[in-house]
C-alpha cells in the first residue's frame, strides 16, 4: 500500500489576503487554496511548508492525517481567551503541548496508532471541520477537549505516575459530537473516558445564556457600545470567541448552584 498524507489548514478569524494566497501557492501548484483554506494530499513527495510557521502567520486550525496512523490537530487562539498556565495543566506530555507566541496561543495535539495499522477507510476529508467547533468551546471555558488531550498522554505512558491530575471538567459523561471526534482522532480508549466520566459533574447547558446575560449586564456602557461598534462596523470574526472567553471566566453553573 502506498503512503498517503493529508494536510488541511483553515482560517477562521480573518480571511487570507491575495498576497498571502500567492505566498502559499509557491509551496504547491496542485493544492486547493481559498481565502480560508489550504488543502492538499500526497501519495508521493511531502509537504514543503512548515505547519507551525503557517499556524502562527496565517491559520487558526490545522489537521494532519497519515495512513500509517499519525494524527495531528492544532488550534490557534488569542492568548487573552485561554491562560497559558491553564492550558499547560492539561497539555504537558510529549505529544500534546501548548505555547504562547506574542498575542496568540497554540494548542498542538498529536497521536500515533500503537497498532501501526495502515488506515484504509478514511482519506482525512472532513475531519478538521468536525473538530473546529472545539475552538469555540474552549474559548467559552469548556476544558473537556483539553482533558481528552491529557488522557491521550496518560494512555501513551508519557506522564510520570506522581504527576498531578488536572481538574476533571463537568460534562465528561455526555460528550458532544466534536469531542467524540477528538477522542477517536487521538485513539483514546473508551475505558479511560468512562473513568473520567465517573468523577465528572453534569453540565447544565442553560448556564451559558444566563452567564452571558450576567456578563453583559455588568459591563460599563462604554464597553457595550464598543462591542456593538466592533460587531456592526468592523464585523470582527474573532469577537464571538473573545466574548465567550470572557464569559468562560465567570463561575460555572453546576448541579443547580453557582
Amino acid at each position: 500500500m502506498s503512503e498517503y498524507q493529508y494536510y488541511e489548514f483553515q482560517a477562521l478569524d480573518r480571511a487570507l489576503t491575495q498576497r498571502e494566497m500567492r505566498e502559499l501557492r509557491k509551496y504547491s501548484t496542485r493544492a486547493t487554496i481559498t481565502d480560508t483554506r489550504f488543502v492538499n494530499h500526497y501519495e508521493w513527495g511531502d509537504f514543503k511548508g512548515d505547519a507551525s510557521t503557517w499556524m502562527r502567520k496565517y491559520f487558526d486550525a490545522f489537521l494532519y492525517f497519515a495512513n500509517w496512523g499519525t494524527h495531528r490537530f492544532v488550534l490557534r487562539l488569542p492568548s487573552r481567551i485561554l491562560d497559558i498556565k491553564t492550558a499547560k495543566r492539561y497539555l504537558r506530555g510529549h505529544s500534546v503541548s501548548a505555547y504562547r507566541k506574542g498575542d496568540i496561543l497554540i494548542l498542538d495535539l498529536s497521536a500515533q496508532d500503537e497498532g501501526g495499522d495502515w488506515a484504509t477507510d478514511h482519506d482525512g476529508t472532513g475531519l478538521l471541520s468536525s473538530l473546529i467547533p472545539l475552538r469555540a468551546d474552549i474559548a467559552a471555558g469548556d476544558h473537556r477537549a483539553l482533558y481528552l488531550a491529557w488522557l491521550s498522554s496518560v494512555q501513551s505512558g508519557e506522564l510520570d505516575d506522581d504527576e498531578p491530575e488536572p481538574p476533571v471538567p463537568p460534562g465528561m459523561g455526555v460528550l458532544s459530537a466534536p469531542l467524540k471526534a477528538l477522542a477517536n482522532f487521538l485513539y483514546i480508549g473508551p475505558g479511560l473516558i468512562q473513568v473520567a466520566a465517573a468523577g465528572s459533574q453534569p453540565m447544565n447547558e442553560k448556564a451559558t445564556l444566563r452567564q452571558f446575560e450576567r456578563w453583559i449586564a455588568a459591563l460599563p456602557e462604554s464597553e457595550k457600545a464598543s462591542l456593538l461598534c466592533r460587531l456592526a462596523i468592523a464585523d470582527e470574526r474573532g469577537l464571538r470567541a473573545e466574548c465567550l472567553g470572557q464569559i468562560g471566566k465567570q463561575p460555572i453553573w453546576i448541579c443547580g448552584t453557582w
